[in-house]
This record gives structure tokens, sequence and C-alpha cells, in this order.
């Protein structure tokens, strides 16, 4: 795993965003103090950021979280990605027996994992059929982009002892899991190939399972859906939804090659990010209101998620993929944009 830093100097108002935004730190020469982990970095945060690291709280009794929490049954396995960053707030809290609720959250996940190594697939409101190959491939690697970083970060904390067991037996059921997507990944760029962000988002996922299991075919497969992604860019280096541009999820292509940049580097992935986050700066104001004139996707009515209602730009997002990106280039002017961000999703 390569070293991380940490700035001298940060601003203190960035709270939420910037706790979301140093767990995906990496080493610009510029910066001090090194690190060895993401998990040592994460533990050395200031303790307001720290202590506000996204999903917080615990799962059900049932170990669901998201929209599985709210209604009360199971949808997909990608709805529980939300309890994988649960056990890494947990894990770098120190708070052992949080993390071992968090952990629930997978271990139902895996309780739905079929015989083909993906997951149950119910049918949620929205859905009009059942769920077709491709989109149960899509879900799973909702879902393992989140959990590969989660045993990355178990990996390197002192928590790792209290785990291994259980991380052991996890393994092959992992292996099949990747094994599941790894067998749709014809599937992925004719089902998501118009967004940018959804083949970074798969990418994430092969690359970060890869690294837990020392996997080169899945590393490999990381590289493939990357280099589709970089060319899903128009003239300017805009990442492309849906034949344009998309304020919200230009952040979300961001953020995610990011954080894959932190276990699988790729300088031609920064260069691009450097690029297009040019624009995205452009698309906020001065208030921090993101500007969604002319998006593709959100803020304008043309899609709708899984409630049935628009699309809207995804603040937590931006305000990360902003603050991640000032940290790693020593940039304190994408910092401040990030807490205005933030401050406007409020």
């Amino acid at each position: 795993m390569p070293s991380f830093t940490r700035p001298a100097v940060l601003p203190l108002l960035c709270v939420h965003a910037l706790a979301l935004c140093l767990a995906v730190a990496s080493p610009p020469a510029a910066f001090g103090a090194r690190f060895t982990s993401e998990y040592e970095l994460l533990r050395q945060a200031p303790p307001e950021a720290a202590s506000l690291l996204v999903e917080m709280g615990e799962p059900d009794e049932q170990g669901f979280v998201g929209f599985h929490h709210r209604d009360g049954k199971w949808y997909e396995a990608g709805m529980q990605r939300g309890g994988c960053r649960m056990l890494i707030g947990a894990v770098v809290a120190g708070d052992e027996r949080r993390a071992d609720s968090a952990w629930r959250s997978i271990e139902v996940t895996f309780a739905h994992q079929l015989d083909d190594g993906g997951f149950l697939s119910s049918p949620k409101p929205t859905d009009k059929h059942p769920a077709t190959k491709a989109e149960r491939v899509e879900t799973a690697y909702f879902f393992l982009q989140e959990l590969g970083r989660a045993l990355l970060v178990v990996r390197a904390s002192p928590m790792e002892a209290h785990f291994h067991d259980r991380i052991e037996v996890l393994e092959p059921k992992l292996r099949r899991a990747a094994a599941f997507i790894q067998s749709g990944f014809g599937t992925i760029f004719f089902k998501v190939g118009h967004t940018a962000n959804r083949l970074l988002i798969a990418a994430k996922a092969f690359g970060l399972c890869g690294a837990v299991l020392n996997d080169d075919v899945l590393k490999a497969s990381s590289a493939k859906l990357v280099a589709l992604a970089l060319k899903r860019r128009d003239a300017d280096g805009v990442f492309i939804e849906r034949g344009g541009r998309d304020s919200s999820y230009n952040a979300v292509s961001m953020l995610m090659g990011q954080v894959l940049s932190i276990y699988l580097p790729n300088p031609e992935l920064d260069a691009a990010i450097a690029k297009t986050m040019a624009w995205e700066r452009t698309r906020i104001k001065e208030t921090g209101e993101v500007e969604v004139e002319g998006n593709t996707r959100t803020g304008v009515g043309r899609e709708t998620g899984m409630s049935g209602q628009p699309k809207k730009v995804n603040y937590g997002e931006v305000a990360q993929a902003l603050c991640y990106f000032g940290i790693l280039h020593d940039d304190p002017g994408a910092i401040t944009l990030a807490e205005k961000v933030h401050g406007w999703k409020k």
C-alpha cells in the first residue's frame, strides 16, 4: 500500500466533508508527516473531523441499513454498502462493540448470496421486471466497492486480530462474489457505458477486491474499466453522463477515481481528474450551491431515484470530491469551496 501524508494546516470549518476526504488522502510531496495506511491517516485526523465520518451509526437488529432499514425488507446488495462505511467509522474510532454491530450488515448481505456468487435481488417499488444478470452484477459491485475498502482499513488497524477469523471465513464468499461480477464484466459497459461514474464505481469494486484477495485478474479488470471511463470525456475533459455534463455525477466520478487511486495509482486518471475539476469548480456558486442548469441527469427532473422523486445533486459527494482534491493537490481553495458546498447542503 502507498504511504499517505497529512497537510500541516487545514481549515477548521471543513468538518463533515473533511472527514470524508481524509479517509481517502494520498501522499503529495508537499505534505509533512508520513502515513503508512489509510487507517493511520484517519486515526490522526483532527478529532472534530474524525468524529463525523460518514455512516457513524449502526445497522438495525436485522443488520439492515438504508432503504432496507426504512422498509424493513431486503431489496439488493448495493443498498447495504452504508454498513461498510459504518464499519470503517467504528474501527477508526476504536469502538469494538460498534464495529461488531456494523459487521452484521456484511453478514446479512452474504446471507443473501446465491449459488452463482451474486446476491438475491428482490423487486423494488420502482421495478417493472425481475432483475437481469446485468442489474445483479451492478448492485453487487456497488456493495463490493465499499466492502473491499472496509476490509483494507480493518486489516491495517489494531482490530485486524479481532476480525481476522471472520475475514478468513468471508474471503471465499468474497472471492465468489468477485467471480460473479467478473463473469458479468461484459455486461457492465453495455449497461452503464453512458455514465462514467458507474464505470469508475465498478472499477473501484474490482480494484479494491483485487487488493484484498491479491488477485491480478480483478486488478486488470479494474484498469480496463478505468480506461473505458477515461474515454467517456468530452473535448474539455469533463466526464460524460448520458451524452452530456452533470455537475453532480461528474463529482462522483472524481471521488471514485481518487479513492481507487490510493490502492491502484493511475497517473492518467489523476491528470483527468485535475482537468475535470476545473470545470466542476465553475459550476459552484459563491454560496456553495451547485449549478444544475444544463445537467443531463440531476436537478433538472430528467431522472428519478428509487423513491420515485427526481434526482438531486448529491452535495455530500461533491464536497468530498472537492476536499479530497484540495488535500491531494495542496489546494486550500478547493477545501474552502468544499466547506461552502457542505454548508449549502444543510
